[in-house]
C-alpha cells in the first residue's frame, strides 16, 4: 500500500468492541492489507457492527488512524438482540456490546416490558422495534449468538407447506442400482440423527481388490432448485453446531427422518463405488444413482472396540463378514495417503457435558478421536477425491473445495512455535504436503499436540469453495470437494446436482461456470459465520464452567501473541484462555513484527512457551477467560 496522506474520505465497515469504542476496518481494492481507524464511542452510538459508512480518517504522527463524520451507507444487520433498560423515565434496548455501543430507543407496541427483559427488534430510523419478548429461562446467551450471527432457528410456513407435499410423495425407485442386499451400515455417535452416509465393501477378488461403496442420502432428488426449500437452505448454507443446540440447512422433518439413512428403511442414495488394489490405490470409481437399506447403526465406540480389540457388539452381528474387510479398506487407503503427504482431519475435540435433567452445561472435556473416526474419515475423503477428479474428467463444473500451500512466512512461524515446543521442524523455505506428514507423526499423541494442532490450522489458512479446481493442500489432493454431506451443507447438494444432471444426460455445461463461482462466495462467507457463531457459542460455554475454576492452577501453552497480551491454551481441557499484556511482570510489553513473541527489556513470552498460569477470572456475556501467571 503507498503511504497514506494524513486526511482522507474512505468506505469501510465497522467493527464494534464490546469495551465501548469500535474500529472502520479499510481494505483498499487490490491490496491485502488493510487500514483500521478508531472511532470514540459518540461517533460510534448511533451505529451497529457490520454497517457500511463512508467517513473520514485522519493519521496522527504516530501512525494511527482514527475516523470522524460517519455517514451510513447500508446496514446488513435487520435485527438485535438487547435487554431492556430504562433512561429518563424511557424504555431503550441495551443492544449486544458485540453489536452497538450505544442503548436505543425501544419501541414495543403495547407490549409490557420491564428493565431486564430480553428482547429482539428491529432496528429502523434510530430506533429498536420488538419482536418478540424472550420467555423466563430461556438461554439468554444462545440467543444472543443466534441473532448476532443472523441465524434463524424456525422456518417459514410455505416451506414447512412445501415438506409436508413432500411427505406424501412416494420415492421414485426406477432406473437405480438396488444394493439392498449389499452389507451396509452407517457409523455415527449415539445422538447423531441426521444420517446422510453410509459405507459397504465387497471381499477381495483374485487379483486383490476389494470394492468400497460410499453411499450419500440424496435430497437433490426432492429439493428442486429454486423452491422455496431450496431457497432456504442456500441463504442458511449449512447446518450450524452450537453446543447444547442444532439449527438444521433442512427442516427436520426431512433431515432426522425421511432423507435420513436410518437402519432397516429404503432410502434414495448417490453412491461413489471405488476399486482399491491391495496398495491403497483407487484405480477405478464408478458413481450412480443407487437404493440401499442400512443393515445397522453402529456407533464410533463399537467400531472403534472391533478394529482395536476383535469385538463384535450385537448390532454388529449382521455385517460381522463385512468387518474385516472395512479395517483393510481403510487400512490400504491410509498407506497411500501416507505415500503423499498432509495430514489426518480427524483431531481432539473439547466437547461439553450437559446435565439430563437441567439442560444446563455441567463440564468440559477433551475428546481423542478412535481408530474408528479415523476409518471413516478415510472413507469420506477417498470419496470426495474420488467425485472431484470423476467431474474433472467429464468437464462438469463444481464447487471444489481449495487449501493453499502456506506462505513461507507462516511456515516459519509454525517452525519456530515447534521448536519453542520442544520439536525440531526443519521445513526449509516452503512445507511440502510429505514433511507436514512428518510434522505431523512427530506430534502425535504428545502432551502438546492439541496447542501444535490449533497452530497448524492456523499455518495452513482457511479452506475454501471455488469453481476452478486445484490441489487442497493440508489433505495433499489434487482435486477435493464435499459430496459426503448434502443434509447438512449446501456445497454437497450443489455437487449432487451437478452428478445427477450428468448421471441423467446433460452435457451442455458452462465451463468454470460464474454462477457457481457466485455460489461459492456466497457459502464461503456463511460458513464463516457459521464458524463465528459455533466459536462465540463454545466461549460463553468455556466461561460458563470456568466460573467454578477461578483460583485453579493450570499448565497451559502459548498459543498465540497478541499486543493486549497473550492466548494460553490449558493442557487438558483444550480452554483458549488470555493472559493480559498488563498481567504480566516485568513490563511493558509490545509485540514482535511478526506477532510471535511478546517482548519486555527483561523477559520475552514466545509462541510455543509452557506457563504454570492460574484462572482469574471469567466473563460469561463476552465469552472470556482471564489467567495470571501462577505464584
Amino acid at each position: 500500500m503507498e503511504t497514506p496522506s494524513p486526511s482522507r474520505t474512505v468506505t469501510g465497515r465497522i467493527d464494534v468492541h464490546p469495551r465501548g469504542f469500535g474500529f472502520l476496518v479499510v481494505q483498499p481494492s487490490g491490496s491485502d492489507e488493510v487500514l483500521s481507524a478508531f472511532i470514540p464511542p459518540p461517533e460510534l452510538n448511533p451505529y451497529l457492527a457490520d454497517d457500511v459508512v463512508s467517513a473520514t480518517v485522519t493519521a496522527s504522527e504516530d501512525g494511527r488512524w482514527s475516523a470522524s463524520g460517519l455517514s451510513l451507507l447500508k446496514r446488513p444487520r435487520q435485527e438485535v438482540y438487547g435487554e431492556a433498560v430504562l433512561r429518563k423515565g424511557a424504555v431503550h434496548l441495551r443492544i449486544d456490546r458485540d453489536v452497538a455501543n450505544g442503548d436505543w430507543p425501544l419501541e414495543t407496541a403495547g407490549v409490557e416490558v420491564q428493565p431486564q427483559d430480553a428482547v429482539v427488534a428491529r432496528v429502523a430510523d434510530g430506533k429498536a422495534w420488538l419482536l418478540r419478548k424472550l420467555e423466563p429461562g430461556t438461554d439468554r446467551s444462545l440467543e444472543r449468538i443466534i441473532v448476532r450471527h443472523g441465524l434463524r432457528r424456525d422456518f417459514d410456513p410455505d416451506v414447512h407447506a412445501e415438506v409436508q407435499r413432500l411427505l406424501t410423495v412416494p420415492h421414485a425407485l426406477g432406473g437405480r442400482r438396488d444394493l439392498r442386499q449389499v452389507p451396509t451400515v452407517t457409523v455415527d455417535a449415539p445422538s447423531t440423527r441426521v444420517i446422510d452416509d453410509a459405507i459397504s465393501v465387497l471381499p477381495a477378488g483374485g487379483d486383490g481388490a476389494l470394492r468400497l461403496f460410499v453411499s450419500i442420502a440424496d435430497p437433490a432428488e426432492f429439493v428442486t432448485e429454486g423452491s422455496a426449500l431450496d431457497r432456504v437452505a442456500r441463504e442458511r448454507a449449512t447446518s450450524v453446531y452450537l453446543a447444547g443446540a442444532m439449527l438444521p440447512m433442512l427442516p427436520e422433518a426431512l433431515s432426522t427422518n425421511w432423507l435420513s439413512l436410518v437402519p432397516g428403511e429404503d432410502r434414495l442414495c448417490l453412491t461413489v463405488e471405488l476399486r482399491i488394489d491391495p496398495e491403497g490405490r483407487v484405480t477405478a470409481a464408478d458413481v450412480y444413482e443407487s437404493l440401499i437399506r442400512s443393515w445397522a447403526k453402529l456407533s464410533y465406540t463399537e467400531v472403534a472396540d472391533y478394529l482395536d480389540k476383535g469385538e463384535v457388539s450385537e448390532p454388529m452381528a449382521t455385517v460381522r463378514e463385512a468387518m474385516p474387510w472395512f479395517r483393510a479398506a481403510a487400512a490400504r487407503l491410509a498407506v497411500a495417503r501416507a505415500g503423499r503427504g498432509g495430514i489426518e482431519m480427524s483431531r481432539d475435540e473439547a466437547r461439553f457435558t450437559f446435565d439430563e435433567e437441567t439442560g444446563e452445561v455441567s463440564g468440559i472435556e477433551a475428546v481423542r478421536p478412535t481408530t474408528a473416526h479415523a476409518m471413516v474419515e478415510r472413507f469420506m475423503v477417498a470419496a470426495n477425491e474420488a467425485i472431484a477428479g470423476w467431474l474433472i474428467d467429464r468437464g462438469v463444473p463444481a464447487l471444489f473445495r481449495v487449501q493453499d500451500e502456506p506462505e513461507p512466512q507462516r511456515v516459519a512461524d509454525l517452525a519456530a512455535f515447534a521448536q519453542h515446543s520442544g520439536f525440531g521442524a526443519g521445513f526449509g523455505r516452503r512445507l511440502t504436503p510429505l514433511a507436514l506428514a512428518a510434522f505431523d507423526r512427530q506430534i502425535a499423541g504428545c502432551t502438546a499436540e492439541p496447542a501444535l494442532r490449533s497452530v497448524l490450522r492456523r499455518s495452513l489458512g482457511p479452506s475454501r469453495y471455488t469453481v476452478v479446481p486445484a490441489m487442497h493442500f493440508g489433505l495433499a489432493a489434487r482435486a477435493y470437494l464435499h459430496f459426503t454431506s448434502p443434509i447438512r451443507r449446501y456445497a454437497d447438494l450443489s455437487v449432487h446436482r451437478a452428478l445427477k444432471q450428468y448421471l441423467r444426460g446433460r452435457r451442455d455445461f458452462v465451463h468454470e461456470d460464474p454462477a457457481i463461482e457466485q455460489l461459492g462466495v456466497h457459502l464461503n462467507e456463511r460458513s464463516r459465520t457459521a464458524g463465528r457463531a459455533e466459536k462465540d457459542r463454545h466461549r460463553v460455554l468455556e466461561a460458563r464452567v470456568m466460573a467454578s475454576h477461578v483460583g485453579s492452577e493450570f499448565t497451559g501453552r502459548i498459543t498465540r501473541v497478541r499486543p493486549s497480551g497473550l492466548l494460553v491454551q490449558l493442557d487438558g481441557m483444550l480452554v483458549e484462555a488470555n493472559l493480559p499484556a498488563d498481567a504480566l511482570p516485568g513490563g511493558p510489553y509490545q509485540p514482535d513484527p511478526r506477532e510471535t513473541s511478546l517482548v519486555s527489556a527483561s523477559r520475552t513470552f514466545t509462541i510455543g512457551m509452557p506457563l504454570q498460569v492460574r484462572v482469574a477470572s471469567t466473563d460469561e456475556q463476552h465469552g472470556r477467560v482471564e489467567l495470571a501467571l501462577a505464584g
